[in-house]
């Protein structure tokens, strides 16, 4: 991966193309940190009490921040009320506003009829990287290296992109079975799976055998690898291995805008 490119996953979109110097601060970790800290602020004091004036905007915080931890994770709504000391259709509540704000994905799982046990629940992003890495205090790239949620950070910033690139034609999902076959991407056409994306933070990167189970289930062709590298090439089980930014051109091209 470039360094543009790391930076840019580190500081996030909302650093990076706001228009108050902010990309000066690409060059600033500490900053833009404070930066991203501000951005936080005034979304929880500004924002919140705007849309919805009766949410506890400092709770609401709380649970952006445990959602950050989470990232990429199936949702679990039960174990969210608990810790905020709250009902479950108050953490639905206040996930329905966060998503309302775009500030979370909330990617929904595949659930068509395929003869499979599949996984039911919703898996929670935050949208954007570095409001990802501000909630989690992660200042540098060093800081993001040496965390355990750097790979869900290059997930969730691809799937971010491609499916931003892939709208309106493909509607984006997950798919997960309980025997192991995943799809961390799976994009819709017409109400057919259409297209399969694993995502790879790995300068080697290889499709796992549940990627390959889940393909052969919904009998998707177009079967593709992301991976922080900018060369496409072939992968067993009929997978190619490509860049963020090239399979996002494709998928933008396609769309006609």
């Amino acid at each position: 991966m470039s360094g543009y490119a790391a930076k840019q996953i580190l500081l996030g979109d909302a650093a990076l193309t706001r228009p108050t110097g902010l990309r000066v601060l690409a060059s600033d970790e500490r900053r833009s940190l404070d930066w991203r800290r501000n951005f936080i602020r005034s979304y929880l004091e500004r924002d919140v009490p705007m849309f919805a004036p009766r949410l506890p905007a400092e709770t609401i915080g709380r649970l952006w921040t445990m959602l950050a931890h989470q990232q990429g994770s199936l949702l679990n709504q039960s174990r969210l009320a608990a810790a905020l000391g709250v009902a479950n259709p108050t953490v639905d509540r206040y996930i329905d506003l966060l998503v309302d704000l775009q500030l979370l994905r909330r990617l929904r799982p595949w659930g068509g009829n395929v003869g499979k046990r599949l996984i039911k629940s919703p898996k929670v992003y935050v949208r954007d990287s570095g409001i990802l890495h501000g909630l989690l205090e992660l200042e540098t790239l060093d800081d993001l290296l040496g965390h355990p949620v750097c790979g869900l950070s290059f997930e969730g910033h691809c799937i971010e992109n491609l499916v931003l690139a892939a709208a309106p034609r493909r509607v984006p999902y997950f798919y997960r079975t309980h025997a192991g076959a995943e799809i961390d991407l799976l994009l819709e056409k017409g109400g057919q799976p259409d297209i399969a994306i694993e995502i790879r933070r790995s300068s080697a990167p290889s499709p796992a055998k549940g990627f390959a189970q889940a393909c052969d289930d919904l009998r998707i062709a177009q079967r593709y690898v992301v991976y922080p590298g900018s060369e496409k090439f072939a992968l067993r089980h009929g997978a190619q291995a490509i860049g963020l930014a090239e399979l996002a051109s494709l998928l933008h091209a396609e769309t006609g805008a």
